[in-house]
């Protein structure tokens, strides 16, 4: 699912990251905020008129803002850390 679809307060992991869908610059910035595959996310508050704009996220341990196109590009996953670790592989 997308992070814009994330319940709030629901942990989850990041699956996938549709770089070509963000400009260099965004990219690098999600990049700086620790924002890559298999990092922790939790989508904390939907800002804006009916929850339609920034979205606040934790990422690891830090609380960021980032804007709802900028989920959009955003796969996330509920469960395991690691795909197969409830497996002990």
């Amino acid at each position: 699912m997308r992070l814009t679809d994330l319940p709030l307060r629901q942990p989850a992991y990041v699956d996938l990251i549709d770089w070509a869908a963000l400009t260099p610059s965004e990219g690098q910035r999600l990049r700086e905020y620790g924002l890559c595959e298999g990092a922790s996310v939790e989508a904390l508050h939907h800002g804006g008129f009916l929850g339609k704009g920034p979205i606040a996220c934790k990422v690891g341990r830090m609380t960021i803002a980032m804007r709802r196109n900028h989920a959009a590009a955003i796969t996330v996953r509920t469960g395991p850390e690691t795909p197969g670790s409830e497996y002990g592989a």
